[in-house]
């Protein structure tokens, strides 16, 4: 109970730092013109956002990063795995911040190619999931409601690595509408705070909690209407840093519970390719990501996003009874 301090302390700060850090940052990527490339594909209302500094996943993950590598102060000995956590979310945040320069500095539209990323997401995950597993000291992987386990034994790699390349592009999906995906990350950080300090995973909780004060802070800036985006720098990073997170936890099967918006925007975007690829080119949803279908549907976009968090919270409700 002493660490419930601490904790609130972390998420505090790194929402101060992030608050700060992002309203100093948009100015200088204003005078460097980083601006928002929008998709002319997408809804023709988020048109009007192009030139909007993006990005700004630096200061945001740079805020949790602080945060928690300052709980060293408080316990040292949690150190080396809070680390590890941090790095999992640099290590994928770099991976988009050089997506976006090539974006916004380079003025080249396309940024990394598919192949290119998904190589560069694989090693990273790879070498974190090999960590866990070594210095974790198991392979074993507990499936909730079933309150199963199952040693994965050398399996266990490739498992952790998958859960952390499909989560990180899962929240990039995400990150489509002004303080969605902040949000929602918001939520379920808190979330996996909380059931970390339940379960007795301090070092996840550190890290977890400065994870979800550091999409607070930056809201104070993306919220609708947005005066910076995260960019892939920022969706990249909290995908990883959040999904590794909660492997350290072992508590991989919670995930696509908690984070069940982080599914179905994943599911919106693979319906909607078979099915145009099966049908010959109709539509299953008005657009995809599924928060497009919404909007393009008559919803406002504050409310999209507002019912998103509602639903983020609702998932994270129903899992606290399954831990």
């Amino acid at each position: 109970m002493q660490d419930r301090l601490p904790i609130l302390l972390v998420f505090l700060g790194a929402a101060v730092l992030s608050a700060l850090l992002t309203g100093l940052e948009i100015p200088i990527l204003k005078k460097k013109q980083f601006g928002q490339f929008i998709r002319e594909e997408g809804p023709e209302s988020h048109q009007a956002k192009a030139g909007t500094p993006t990005m700004g996943g630096l200061a945001l993950y740079g805020a949790v990063t602080v945060a928690s590598l300052l709980t060293a102060v408080y316990d040292k000995s949690q150190l080396r795995d809070i680390a590890v956590m941090v790095s999992a979310g640099l290590l994928f945040g770099l991976i988009g911040f050089i997506d976006d320069y090539i974006k916004v500095a380079k003025k080249h539209n396309l940024g990394l190619t598919a192949m290119q990323k998904m190589a560069l997401q694989i090693v990273f995950a790879v070498l974190f999931a090999a960590y866990v597993m070594h210095y974790g000291g198991s392979s074993v992987v507990w499936i909730p409601v079933v309150d199963y386990t199952i040693d994965l034994g050398i399996l266990y790699v490739p498992f952790a690595a998958f859960v952390l390349v499909a989560m990180a592009n899962a929240v990039n999906l995400t990150d489509g509408l002004d303080g969605l995906c902040a949000g929602v990350t918001c939520i379920i950080s808190a979330f996996f705070t909380i059931a970390a300090f339940r379960l007795g995973q301090i070092q996840s909780a550190f890290y977890l909690a400065a994870l979800a004060g550091g999409c607070l802070g930056f809201l104070v800036w993306n919220r609708h209407p947005a005066k910076i985006f995260m960019g892939d720098t920022g969706s990249m990073a909290l995908g990883a840093g959040l999904t590794a997170g909660v492997i350290m936890m072992k508590t991989e099967f919670l995930i696509p519970i908690a984070g069940f918006i982080y599914v179905a925007e994943v599911l919106s975007v693979i319906i909607q390719v078979l099915y145009f690829k099966k049908t010959g080119g109709k539509r299953f949803f008005r657009m995809a990501p599924i928060h497009h279908h919404f909007e393009l549907g008559g919803m406002s976009e504050v409310n999209v996003v507002l019912m998103f968090w509602g639903f983020a919270a609702f998932c994270c409700f129903i899992t606290w009874f399954i831990i």
